[in-house]
């Protein structure tokens, strides 16, 4: 009952916030049970002035803290949940809070690394970013390396636990309540948000994506990612290699240091489709201030709190849809929808092509750099929906991602030739994964998989033997129990008896309480 109250009390200073900020003049009432409508008008009249013009959502979830402003960053992946126009509002959320006081940053450094900060680091600077789980200062170590330390917020991690269970209570509530909950799976979004908040509690794991990205691109000539320094690295430190390089949001200094900005723009494509396709690993927070451009021209992306990974059945998925878009084979694309198994069999490949020829056609008519391949997702999705495609979370992501690479790419240049910029890349996924080089792989990869299984073989038939003869005497010679085994049972059974009793007579306690209380009144 205290931990129903404490969730209530505390979504009901999270639904004030919300009513404060004007989030609920978002909604459209006309469409809810009138049962529905009263609480929406009651919460617009705690609504401050002069909201109508901001972005509403985005400022009350960066009010309310750390966890809200994470849940506002997932669900801007969920289109399915909050609707696309709130997805595209959830998108411009910022993740940027007042950062905690240097004496807190030092003694986190001190506890975790398990020695003095003035004993790892000559100087350690003051903070010169902080988000809602940790934040970055710049520092110099004993041995003459610039490095930025990540350090983990102190009781975020309290916090985030606290304010999830009470999401998780809301949930629970909301799917015991209503149809449409239950049909968009609340729960199971808790849970995945839950998962996601857990990875970015434990810096190691951050540093662990690093790795894997730094071991992926080693051989691209125009991307890498900054070095770990695992020896001041824990679970509430990760300590980096500081890139001094020009952000992405300067674009007036990029051109200043005459850097090749639509070269740039190409690159930030590129680079994202290569990760997303080739590796199945990409980066999935690359807005401008996660992106740099280091002194020997590379683009260098920084914050791996935030990833997407595709398996392969999603990277064939990806990379034939667009190069089914690109060549205009409609029906192509339809039949990867079912061969994924994304569309059920019982709807009809040709009408499902037709379907798809409405969105690609309109594209086709514009001019390439109108053409936006986050947009033709967009699209798909919807259009996806009406033929029974299941929520895909790992294409959400994709997607969201590939809207905001697209707009950094565009602000470096606006004429950008979406489709020629990909195209390059998506050959090379294709003609490696689906020429004769993949099919021959592929037959390898089988060849494997059958000799693993059938060196399992000869076990598999020992078991199955013993199995048999041992039926064969259970069915023979009846069931043999040891004394053991009688005695254990005898004993559970007894202790089932006292339990059952001990319930029995605390029920009737109780009922004899409450007859008393009723009497007495």
């Amino acid at each position: 009952m205290i931990s129903s109250l404490t969730h209530s009390l505390r979504l009901l200073r999270a639904g004030y916030v919300l009513a404060r900020e004007g989030v609920f003049g978002l909604v459209d009432p006309s469409p809810l049970p009138p049962s529905a409508r009263f609480p929406i008008k009651f919460a617009r009249l705690f609504e401050r002035p002069h909201v109508a013009g901001r972005n509403r959502l985005p400022a009350a979830l960066t009010a309310l803290g750390p966890t809200y402003v994470k849940l506002g960053q997932f669900l801007a992946t969920r289109q399915d949940v909050v609707g696309l126009a709130l997805s595209r509002d959830l998108e411009t959320l910022q993740d940027r809070m007042a950062p905690f006081p240097q004496v807190d940053a030092e003694s986190t450094v001190a506890r975790a690394l398990e020695k003095p900060v003035g004993a790892l680091f000559k100087s350690f600077g003051p903070a010169v970013a902080a988000a809602s789980i940790a934040q970055v200062h710049k520092a110099e170590t004993t041995d003459g390396r610039t490095v930025a330390v990540k350090v983990l917020r102190p009781g975020v991690e309290q916090r985030l636990r606290s304010e999830l269970q009470s999401f998780y209570f809301a949930a629970r509530k909301a799917e015991e309540k209503s149809p449409e909950a239950r049909r968009l799976r609340l729960i199971e979004v808790v849970d995945t948000l839950a998962r996601s908040v857990t990875v970015e509690m434990d810096l190691r794991l951050e540093a662990a994506a690093l790795s894997e990205m730094a071991e992926n691109t080693k051989d691209d000539a125009d991307f890498r990612v900054p070095s770990v320094d695992w020896n001041f690295t824990a679970k509430d430190v990760l300590t980096l290699e500081w890139i001094d390089g020009t952000p992405l949001t300067d674009r007036a200094a990029l051109a200043a240091k005459g850097y090749d900005l639509p070269d740039l723009g190409r690159i930030v494509i590129q680079s994202f489709l290569r990760h997303a396709m080739r590796d199945g690993f990409f980066h999935a927070d690359m807005h401008p201030g996660n992106l740099f451009v280091d002194h020997g021209g590379k683009l260098v992306a920084v914050d791996f709190g935030i990833m997407g990974r595709l398996g392969p059945k999603e990277r064939r998925f990806l990379a034939e849809i667009l190069h089914g878009f690109i060549t205009r084979n409609y029906l192509r694309v339809a039949q990867v929808h079912f061969d994924a198994g994304y569309v059920p069999p019982h709807h009809s490949v040709e009408a499902f092509a037709q379907a798809i020829r409405a969105i690609g056609e309109p594209i086709n008519s514009h001019t390439a750099e109108d053409i936006s391949m986050a947009k033709l997702l967009t699209l798909l999705f919807e259009v996806t929906g009406l033929f029974d495609m299941k929520t895909r979370p790992e294409l959400l992501l994709l997607q969201k991602t590939m809207v905001v690479v697209e707009g950094v790419a565009r602000t470096l240049d606006p004429k950008l030739n979406m489709w020629t910029t990909a195209e390059p890349v998506v050959r090379e996924w294709i003609t490696r994964n689906l020429g004769p080089a993949g099919r021959i792989e592929d037959a390898a990869s089988g060849v494997m998989e059958v000799g693993g299984f059938l060196s399992q073989v000869p076990g598999l038939l020992m078991r199955a033997g013993r199995l048999v003869d041992q039926l064969d005497a259970a069915t023979r010679d009846g069931i043999v129990l040891s004394a053991e085994t009688i005695a254990a049972i005898g004993k559970a059974e007894a202790q089932r008896n006292r339990s059952s009793a001990g319930a029995l007579w605390a029920i009737a306690v109780l009922l004899f309480i409450l007859v008393v209380g009723l009497f007495a009144g």
